[in-house]
């Protein structure tokens, strides 16, 4: 506990500030992943949309809402270094998080061979995890960075 005290006061943030960035950023997370999966399906089951281009929209949908929600409630708080910046930042590290699943599944199946849904889904779901700490380090870190200190 000392450690993580003493963590909070070097980076400037108080429990109740952690707390705040992290449960809205786990909110964020959740809607933005409904989102995703919602508007995949009404695209790609209902109205026709090839697999890739109901996959392609429903991405930029959510994560634009994603960014939105971060950047006016999740980081509210941090400094506004534009919005062009900020959410090329925002996509970029998406993507890279993204690569770096997709990587950990391939690794998965193919090198070591792994077929099994369930192996596959712990693999899937361990990149996620990994992914959404990056993310939201990253997030913190380029593209809502904290405000300067008078």
């Amino acid at each position: 506990m000392a450690v993580l005290d003493s963590l909070l006061r070097r980076t400037g943030l108080s429990w109740q500030l952690l707390v705040k960035e992290l449960s809205a950023f786990g909110v964020v997370g959740a809607i933005c992943f409904v989102i995703d999966l919602g508007l995949f399906q009404l695209l790609y089951a209902h109205a026709g949309v090839g697999a890739v281009t109901a996959k392609l929209v429903s991405t930029l949908v959510s994560m634009t809402v994603a960014y939105v929600a971060h950047r006016y409630w999740s980081f509210s708080h941090r400094a506004r270094t534009g919005v062009r910046r900020e959410y090329l930042l925002f996509a970029a590290i998406n993507g890279a998080t993204l690569l770096l699943g997709l990587a950990v599944v391939a690794l998965v199946r193919y090198p070591l061979a792994q077929e099994g849904a369930l192996v596959l889904q712990v693999a899937n779901v361990a990149s996620i995890a990994v992914g959404t700490v990056i993310r939201y380090l990253s997030y913190r870190r380029w593209v809502f960075p904290a405000p300067p200190t008078a």
